[in-house]
């Protein structure tokens, strides 16, 4: 017999608990139906986008290996065909026949019988966003080659493809060719294969050979030098650790200096403001309450804005300050879990050699439909208070505003980067209603300077 987890028998109601109907679908039934449906609808907008069709088109062209001529010229032949049906023509049946044939014969002559090695030189396995990349194709024939187009696919966001005509190419000999890509957009993309494509006289059908495969390239969102200290709680005025806490023994940013005393780190002494002041002076740093990081990324598709073609500035923003904020901590020694709507992103990291896992993450992360309640209660029932959490949001309703009270009510330090692209939505006073400090974030805008200053919960610029 199934058992329900938490509940005894006994319970408070009295008698057994009442057994669900047929066909009645739970709460969490009915948000996971209506989530999966937003999802296939989703998923059927960005098949029927024009980058899609226009790309399924070209792999639909390759595979079948006619060109726009021979696909006009099998138009033709189906047109004289049904032309002759109709009037009996016995000459344009012979005509819709002999069009048919020759491009059978076209199919069979443009067959690439080529011997060839390609190696690129200049790609990386990763990259940053904003970043160029010199690629030299290098083409080494093996047997003598003659009359081909050397490509290189590009993606569309990356760049156009790298064409090259190469009229003869003797046995043993090389060629090379330079081209440029533009990494404007993070993401994972796939460059290449490279191909070399071979054609008909008359340019009706082309075959391909691939010479090169597939080489899969991550680029990394552009981080910048953030600023966040999780230095107080909501309640400690003055500040006090609480026991939950988890101070550094020694500071992690700059407070002051005082004069030296017996005992103290000689290492800590600022050599330069002594010999200004004449007495030796020792460098004074805060403490943090928690050694923990925890970031929360929104990535509900439909709490982002929409720029087309499947794409999202505030999600893309909202990527930028996770990745900022990610590394910036894993740099100052702050153990760091990267938490997203669907799941957890990365486990917990530490440390500045852990950054490349969050950079590929970030690389890879696409938006969903699961709804940033589900995110917030997870946290909510890990029940962990010794983390200052980071929530990166462009929405923040009612519902999610009343979860958010019971994890500042836990006495978590929470800091609400809200990222404006929607003029009426009241996210960041809502935020700073609930006592959060707050950052406003809008896309385009610098993100160092946005987060260095926080408004909401009487706090002014850092």
């Amino acid at each position: 017999m199934a058992r329900f987890p938490g509940r005894k028998k006994g319970a408070a109601s009295g008698g057994a608990a009442p057994q669900p109907q047929f066909g009645v679908l739970r709460p969490t039934e009915e948000k996971r139906r209506k989530l999966s449906f937003r999802e296939r609808t989703d998923a059927l907008g960005d098949a029927l986008s024009p980058r899609q069709l226009r790309k399924r088109t070209e792999a639909l062209q390759r595979r079948i290996g006619l060109t726009r001529y021979g696909q006009a010229a099998i138009v033709a032949a189906v047109v004289l065909w049904v032309a002759a049906y109709l009037v009996a023509g016995t000459a344009m049946y012979l005509f819709a026949y002999g069009v048919i044939m020759l491009l059978v014969m076209a199919y069979f002559l443009a067959r690439p019988k080529l011997k060839l090695e390609g190696e690129r030189v200049g790609l990386f396995p990763r990259t940053m966003e904003g970043d160029r990349l010199a690629v030299t194709v290098k083409l080494t024939a093996k047997k003598r080659a003659s009359t081909f187009i050397l490509e290189d696919r590009v993606p569309e966001r990356l760049g156009s493809p790298a064409r090259v005509h190469i009229t003869k190419l003797s046995a043993g000999t090389s060629t090379e060719h330079h081209y440029g890509l533009r990494c404007t957009r993070r993401g994972v993309y796939n460059v290449g294969p490279m191909v070399a494509i071979a054609g008909d006289p008359l340019g009706l059908t082309q075959r391909e050979m691939v010479i090169a495969d597939q080489f899969e390239l991550l680029v990394h969102p552009r981080i910048e030098l953030v600023s966040d200290r999780p230095l107080t709680r909501q309640f400690e005025d003055p500040p006090i650790r609480p026991p939950v806490s988890k101070p550094w023994p020694s500071g992690l940013e700059f407070y002051g200096m005082r004069e030296y005393v017996p005992g103290d780190d000689l290492r800590r002494i600022v050599w330069r403001a002594s010999a200004r002041v004449g007495k030796l002076m020792v460098r004074v740093a805060e403490q943090g309450i928690t050694d923990r990081i925890t970031i929360m990324l929104d990535t509900d598709r439909g709490s982002h804005s929409k720029d087309g073609d499947g794409l999202s500035e505030s999600f893309e923003m909202g990527v930028r300050a996770a990745a900022s904020l990610g590394v910036r901590h894993l740099r100052e020694g702050y153990q760091v879990t990267v938490e997203t709507n669907g799941g957890p992103l990365t486990r917990t990291l530490q440390g500045a050699t852990r950054q490349m896992i969050i950079m590929d993450s970030m690389a890879r992360l696409e938006m969903s439909r699961q709804p940033m309640s589900a995110m917030i209660m997870r946290i909510l029932a890990n029940g962990a208070r010794d983390a200052h959490t980071v929530l990166i949001t462009p929405r923040l309703g009612e519902h999610e505003a009343a979860q958010l009270k019971l994890l500042l009510d836990a006495g978590v330090s929470m800091l609400v980067v809200a990222l404006l692209w929607d003029e009426d939505d009241d996210t960041a006073r809502r935020a700073a209603a609930l006592g959060c400090q707050v950052a406003g974030v809008r896309p385009g805008d610098d993100l160092a300077s946005a987060l260095a200053h926080e408004i909401g919960a009487g706090m002014g610029a850092r």
